[in-house]
């Protein structure tokens, strides 16, 4: 396939299903496409459940291989058949292939409502195997958090039309835990612009060494925020990015 830009592609890419020429040229597109941004946020949820989720009756662990070739097969026969129906045809695709993997899954995600699900990816070998929030992270310059005990990480802005763009590193982080990244503004106005669960192994951790990789955004203009929170579901504040 050759690397022309398609706006419907945003599916393909967020469960990194493009090829890499692809991949690369729609890496490109979102930078100035605010729709495909906003369409990617909502999309990205399916990742994050597909990442974990395994058979029923199968009690050997969480799934840490690549997403399933149920999947696979399914959205790029869905991609390839209607491209009019963007976001629907695709959203519908994976949770359909959701439920014939998993058996059975709720999904946790929230998807179009105030709580945005967000990509969580993990550090590649090379450039050409990272994530959607890992690639953006490292082409900024990241702002050092202030952590609690072995806690840190760096966060990257990109300002935009429609607010802020939002990517993140973190370390040192222990499950199970449920956590939520709270950008608060200078009026002390706070918008959940990402949330995750932390699996019981941890991110950024010894026995674990690989960090947690996230993005989303938020309406909020940049120059209207004050900083901010990873806050976790038992109130402590993991880590503070004063922008």
């Amino acid at each position: 396939m050759s690397p022309q830009v398609e706006h419907t592609d945003v599916g393909a890419y967020a469960l990194g299903l493009l090829e890499e020429p692809d991949r690369r040229a729609f890496a490109a597109h979102l930078a100035g496409c605010p729709s495909c941004t906003a369409e990617l946020a909502e999309l990205s949820g399916m990742a994050v459940i597909l990442d974990g989720i395994e058979p029923v009756g199968d009690d050997r662990g969480t799934r840490t291989g690549p997403v399933p070739a149920t999947v696979i097969d399914m959205v790029r026969r869905e991609r390839a058949a209607d491209r009019r129906t963007r976001r629907g045809t695709l959203v519908t695709a994976v949770a359909a292939a959701v439920a014939l993997v998993s058996g059975g899954v709720v999904a946790g995600a929230a998807i179009g409502g105030d709580r945005v699900a967000v990509p969580i990816t993990h550090p590649g070998h090379d450039d050409s195997e990272r994530g959607p929030a890992e690639e953006f992270y490292h082409r900024g310059t990241p702002v050092a958090g202030d952590g609690a005990p072995g806690v840190s990480g760096g966060l990257v802005l990109e300002a935009k039309e429609w607010g802020t763009h939002a990517a993140m590193e973190l370390k040192g982080i222990k499950g199970p835990l449920e956590c939520e990244l709270v950008a608060v503004s200078e009026t002390g106005e706070r918008k959940v612009i990402a949330g995750w669960s932390v699996p019981t192994k941890g991110y950024g951790v010894p026995t674990y060494p690989e960090p947690l990789y996230i993005h989303g955004g938020t309406a909020l203009p940049t120059a209207d925020i004050d900083r901010f929170e990873v806050i976790a579901n038992d109130g402590r504040t993991l880590i503070t990015f004063e922008v």
